[in-house]
């Protein structure tokens, strides 16, 4: 049995080969059971610490993800809040193949995931993507997004503006054919952007929905709570709206809770989720003035896909 590290992880993925081969991957049979998240301390409100399983298995492969979640890692210990493992095993004979770092493999799955809600969502001709985030997985969502569209323009908006800068220096050298911002006025900005992203930790909408243009693509990822969203009502209902996985979404997502709680969306409104738009392309955009709405909370089946080709790429 193989152990796979970051760095083997990261020498052995890029966009150009994960992208469609997700697409691929989700457009066959896979199987994946609700995944389970433990809260280590239920009997403490204000404790958060939890232990998560991911299970999934194709005709190839088989796998279970697990991490670990301590907010308070690096407050009180100087350690990284998550960690996290991927085990494969055969499916034709159970065997055990791998033992994958899982943290690497969320980044490079999660903005490939991101891209290809993108690719089949977005207009052909967006030029202007927004990011909201400059955490960890915004270089890994830029160089996705720029993969699949001729982009033009990127404005990025960030609560650090030394990490937007950062970003902004970094990619101006990679892509000199495109022009990067720093937001200034979200307000001003969103009623000219083609594809919205978002990945952050905000709890409260990142964005007036009002404001944003016919035709705008918007992708939220970053949060994962039932009480928190990214996006607003507004947002959802002028949507036509996708999700990752709707037994995920709809445990964990408050874009989606929050409006079906006001009783302005109902999870029947939701059109398909992932599997769905990379099988059926005529469920896909409508029209050029549609708003488009992909929202994800991470699947298992895209881990397993993304450490599988590690695996086979080292071996």
């Amino acid at each position: 049995m193989k152990i796979i590290n970051t760095e083997q992880v990261q020498s052995s993925l890029n966009f150009a080969e994960l992208i469609p081969l997700l697409k691929k991957s989700f457009s066959k049979p896979f199987h994946m059971p609700q995944r389970q998240v433990h809260s280590l301390a239920p009997e403490n409100s204000d404790n958060h610490d939890a232990f998560a399983l991911l299970p999934s298995w194709n005709d190839e492969v088989i796998g279970n993800k697990m991490f670990t979640y301590f907010p308070n890692n690096s407050a009180k210990h100087d350690l990284p809040g998550l960690f996290s493992k991927i085990m494969l095993f055969r499916r034709e004979t159970g065997e055990p193949l791998a033992l994958v770092d899982g943290t690497s493999v969320t980044y490079w799955r999660t903005a490939a995931i991101s891209a290809l809600a993108s690719q089949l969502l977005s207009r052909e001709d967006s030029q202007h993507l927004m990011l909201f985030g400059t955490g960890n997985l915004a270089a890994y969502l830029l160089h996705a997004h720029i993969s699949v569209r001729h982009l033009k323009k990127i404005t990025i908006w960030g609560r650090s503006a030394i990490k937007v800068q950062k970003l902004i220096n970094e990619f101006s050298a990679i892509y000199p054919n495109i022009s990067f911002y720093t937001s200034l006025d979200v307000t001003q900005e969103i009623p000219h952007i083609d594809i919205i992203c978002c990945a952050t930790g905000a709890k409260t909408p990142l964005f007036n929905g009002e404001s944003v243009s016919k035709g705008c693509h918007i992708d939220c990822l970053g949060n994962h709570m039932v009480n928190a969203r990214e996006c607003d009502s507004i947002t959802v209902t002028n949507a036509r709206v996708f999700v990752d996985s709707l037994t995920n979404t709809l445990n964990e997502a408050g874009e989606l809770l929050i409006p079906i709680e006001e009783g302005v969306f109902n999870a029947d409104d939701i059109i398909a989720e992932l599997a769905d738009m990379c099988k059926q392309p005529e469920i896909l955009r409508q029209s050029a003035d549609e708003i488009t709405l992909f929202k994800s909370v991470g699947t298992a089946i895209s881990d397993l896909v993304a450490a599988y080709l590690v695996y086979k790429k080292i071996s």
